[in-house]
């Protein structure tokens, strides 16, 4: 099928995260990865006094991890709403252990913020997850929508309607014990 290289980050507007790729195509990393679920949820949205400094420093802090182009961060987004979500990807557990311990123009001052938001308060919560992903050892699929998630990300590549298997390098047997169908009908 077609190949397309990694074209840029939803962060960066260059244009490429609003072309529609018609049919079914699926993102492939060859080497491991980390994905990073970091977001925080607004328990009380009339105490804006708690959560909106949030809303902004988080903003600062992502423009500043994008700008500087950590070698670890391999882009990600982000999804406002009363619960906001922001979905990372990481070359490694040690390199994104690396860019939270050290210190930065925003993201120091972002957690200073949310420690003085939360502190005595159940007005606004936070939460993060993180996974290790091994290559071959997960699926993806998306079909007639721009890059997103792990596709903006990795290169991607087109998927024959006839193949029961949503990434290549699943298709052929995998470390999970086998050929794994695709999912939910994708």
């Amino acid at each position: 099928g077609r190949t397309l290289a990694h074209s840029g980050t939803p962060f960066k507007g260059n244009g490429t995260m609003n072309e529609i790729y018609e049919g079914r195509w699926t993102a492939r990393l060859d080497e491991p990865f980390v994905v990073l679920l970091i977001g925080i949820r607004i328990n009380k949205p009339w105490h804006i006094h708690r959560w909106l400094p949030l809303v902004f420093q988080m903003s600062q802090m992502l423009r500043e991890l994008n700008d500087n182009g950590d070698p670890g961060f391999l882009g990600g987004q982000t999804w406002f709403g009363r619960t906001t979500v922001l979905i990372q990807y990481w070359r490694s557990i040690e390199e994104l252990e690396v860019y939270s311990k050290a210190k930065h123009k925003n993201r120091t001052p972002a957690w200073e913020t949310f420690n003085r938001a939360v502190e005595g308060t159940d007005s606004v919560g936070v939460y993060h997850e993180f996974y290790s992903i091994e290559p071959g050892r997960y699926d993806n699929s998306f079909i007639n929508m721009p890059r997103t998630l792990l596709s903006s990300v990795a290169p991607i590549c087109a998927v024959d309607d006839d193949s029961a298997f949503s990434t290549p390098s699943m298709a052929h047997g995998s470390r999970l014990n086998g050929p794994v169908p695709r999912f939910w009908g994708f």
